[in-house]
């Protein structure tokens, strides 16, 4: 009788388990998903009927990144369904997904509007 005391795995699988590295690319995978299924709850399924082009590309987009982009269209299509307002207030939701999917540059800033005072 063998008795084993490692498993079979490659050096690569023990490395990954070892740095976490297949947990965590699994954690964005879903986290990319939630957003993917976010958008496309927030389109509907008379959004995806009207706006067919922006349904196709929530859900061929690869990446946060593309998604991201994607979120201008996504606005035009729920401000052509519900009006801006109720648009602003779903993207504003969408937002919040993204945190830490993005780089520094590309995530949104929360902005105060500041009223212009004349003198």
């Amino acid at each position: 009788m063998t008795i084993r005391w490692l498993p079979s795995l490659s050096l690569t699988e023990i490395y990954d388990r070892w740095t976490g590295r297949t947990a965590r690319a699994d954690r964005v995978a879903n986290r990319l998903e939630d957003i993917r299924l976010s958008m496309l709850d927030m389109l509907g399924d008379d959004g995806a009927r009207r706006y067919p082009q922006v349904a196709r590309r929530i859900r061929a987009s690869a990446d946060a990144q593309a998604l991201w982009y994607v979120r201008a269209e996504l606005m035009a299509a729920l401000a052509g369904l519900y009006g801006e307002k109720t648009a602003r207030t779903r993207m504003v939701s969408l937002s919040v997904l993204f945190d830490g999917m993005l780089p520094k540059g590309m995530a949104s800033r929360p902005t105060v509007l500041r009223s212009t005072h004349r003198r």
